[in-house]
């Protein structure tokens, strides 16, 4: 779901901005405007951040006066690298103003740089998403102090779900520490809004958000010959870690998530435990899909009001393993499965 209780909205056709009140179902919710209640369908508003930094002011610029070449004061010298970011590795915006007729700065786009403030060279692969689709990705290095101009994002960029994923590794390989490094970081329109207001008001260059501290250590690997033999005794059926993928069940090119395909008696369990369980088990057929590199696997989610489908969609998103997935209608289930197609 787009929006949340309490998010800011604007009506599109009136350009009335409001607040979110109750979520109906995935398609329209309920807003205030003005003091007024009323229902409307999703693709009717839209968050208001793009037109408060766009927006012209009603109200005339002062005029300003003539100023002589002799009468300017001359400009400090500043330091000539304006990235600002303590220890640590980090992902920078740096918004990108343009002046209106009346001398105030409007926000037209983000400058992204990957800051490496740490001792290691590092290579990266790095991409960027938009409404669930890949719009950028980039693999190259960052050196130890130094930062790397990656791409430019438009400020309406805010309002597609902007995802970054990013994995490291070092240049130089150490066995003493681990092989790669990977993680993630979602923007909130609200959130982004914020932030440059802030910014603005510290006379600050841009919003910065840490990726790591430090490259981690490798984890202490565990010996191949330890003693199970106590984990035996007491009933654990031991494998061995070569025979476990034929423990695994049989792989299924279609998993229904149905309930009562997932457990015999679901009365009493409330929606927010089903779900749970639904959740559990398309984890399951996914990793024995992955396993065993199935090209494809058909999830059956059904309709209902969409929550299932909706936070399984929101999983496969941020799966490196997924090449695409879609949720278009089936002569044998409707709208109600998604087919999901591997990469490997």
């Amino acid at each position: 779901m787009k929006y949340e209780v309490g998010d800011e909205i604007l009506v599109l056709q009136t350009s009335e901005e409001g607040r979110v009140l109750e979520i109906l179902n995935p398609e329209m919710v309920i807003v205030e405007v003005r003091g007024v209640k009323f229902p409307i369908y999703t693709d009717q508003i839209d968050f208001p951040y793009f037109k408060r930094f766009s927006q012209k002011p009603l109200v005339s610029a002062p005029k300003k006066e003539k100023a002589f070449i002799d009468q300017i004061p001359i400009e400090k010298k500043t330091q000539t690298n304006h990235i600002k970011a303590e220890n640590g590795t980090w992902l920078t915006l740096l918004p990108k103003y343009s002046l209106d007729e009346f001398g105030d700065d409007i926000v037209d786009y983000f400058k992204i740089y990957l800051v490496n403030h740490t001792q290691d060279a590092m290579q990266f692969y790095y991409r960027y998403e938009k409404n669930g689709q890949v719009d950028f990705e980039l693999k190259s290095e960052v050196l130890p102090h130094k930062d790397v101009y990656i791409h430019d994002m438009d400020f309406s960029d805010l309002n597609d779900y902007p995802h970054f994923e990013i994995e490291f590794s070092l240049s130089k390989k150490d066995d003493k520490r681990a092989d790669y490094f990977e993680t993630q970081l979602k923007l909130k329109p609200k959130q982004v809004f914020n932030k440059v207001e802030e910014i603005k008001d510290k006379n600050e260059p841009t919003i910065s958000y840490r990726l790591l501290d430090k490259y981690p250590v490798r984890e202490k690997q565990v010996k191949e010959q330890m003693d199970l033999s106590s984990l035996s005794k007491v009933g654990y059926k031991v494998v061995p870690a070569k025979k476990f993928k034929e423990t695994l069940p049989p792989v299924r090119s279609v998993v229904d998530l149905h309930i009562d395909k997932i457990i015999d008696d679901p009365k009493g369990l409330s929606h927010f435990e089903m779900l749970q369980l639904q959740l559990r088990e398309f984890e399951k057929w996914y990793d024995i899909a992955v396993m065993n590199r199935q090209p494809n696997l058909i999830i059956i989610h059904g309709v209902g009001k969409g929550k299932l489908k909706e936070e399984i969609h929101q999983l496969l998103k941020s799966r490196r393993e997924v090449k695409s997935f879609v949720n278009q209608f089936d002569h044998r289930f409707g709208f109600g499965a998604t087919e999901i197609f591997f990469q490997y």
